[in-house]
């Protein structure tokens, strides 16, 4: 059966949009992912546009994900927050998950933190933790790069140092500003829906990973594409298949991600404000 190839959206309508949305021209990006949405709540916003307005935003069909792209100010750094993501598993081809991100690049973003929700694999993580990503595992079946390579850019793309020392940094001292115990390791990157199964969980362990999801990667990597400093938050929401005892549902991960959102928002808040004084 021949390979179901996605060609690449077209760039310049989602660019001029953008554009012609706001004078504010940030640096800094932030994904959010289950969990920290709260910090919306912590932003002066100037402009408001959801994804569905936006020409080659894929639509976000997962409960805890707004999609609303969201230009402003988050502890007084300009930002550019894009509220919620598409999904892999939803369907969507990974040109087009990552579309935003490369739509953020062309915008003029140098900088981006991506955060999301997790299964802990690390004996000794718990429901409600943080982790800052120090490194990933591509073990999604697929690369975002596969396919004619855009104008401009690299072939080939290093991934030695993909999350920034200086941002996970950071994301270190906004922890401890916080009073947030913060862990450090490495995501592992599924393609989902399913959850693991218990000898899948045993696997990645013994691969070296400390917390398993089904983002993040292809955007970390379509980043760096585009030479962008990454650093990555994950909030661990429940503990993965076959070492909790229990059974794992989207609920559980909701009900985790409600009970830290002010801690998370907080994180970021703090983030924003390091990010501000060394950027």
């Amino acid at each position: 059966m021949a390979a179901n190839h996605h060609k690449v959206p077209d760039g310049k309508k989602a660019l001029n949009l953008l554009k012609k949305s706001t004078r504010l021209r940030p640096r800094l990006a932030i994904i959010l992912g289950s969990g920290f949405h709260q910090a919306v709540a912590e932003m002066t916003i100037e402009k408001e546009i959801p994804y569905h307005t936006i020409p080659g935003f894929p639509p976000v069909g997962v409960a805890g994900h707004s999609g609303r792209l969201l230009l402003g100010k988050l502890a007084g750094v300009e930002v550019l927050v894009l509220s919620g993501r598409a999904h892999f598993y939803e369907g969507h081809s990974m040109e087009e998950i990552t579309f935003p991100m490369r739509t953020a690049a062309a915008f003029g973003i140098r900088d981006v933190l991506l955060t999301n929700a997790a299964g802990g694999i690390r004996r000794g993580f718990k429901p409600g933790d943080f982790m800052a990503i120090t490194d990933h595992i591509n073990f999604m079946g697929t690369n975002p790069l596969r396919g004619p390579n855009p104008p401009g850019l690299p072939r080939f793309v290093e991934m030695t140092h993909t999350y920034d020392v200086q941002l996970t940094r950071c994301i270190t001292q906004s922890a401890q500003t916080c009073g947030i115990k913060l862990h450090k390791g490495v995501y592992i990157a599924v393609s989902g829906p399913c959850y693991e199964t218990p000898a899948e969980i045993r696997a990645f362990g013994k691969m070296g990973a400390d917390a398993v999801g089904m983002s993040t990667v292809p955007e970390a990597i379509v980043a760096r594409h585009h030479g962008l400093r990454v650093a990555g938050i994950s909030c661990i929401t429940n503990i993965a298949a076959g070492l909790g005892g229990g059974t794992l549902s989207h609920n559980e991960v909701l009900e985790t991600a409600e009970r830290v959102k002010y801690s998370a928002a907080g994180l970021l808040q703090h983030f924003c404000s390091i990010y501000g004084k060394t950027a």
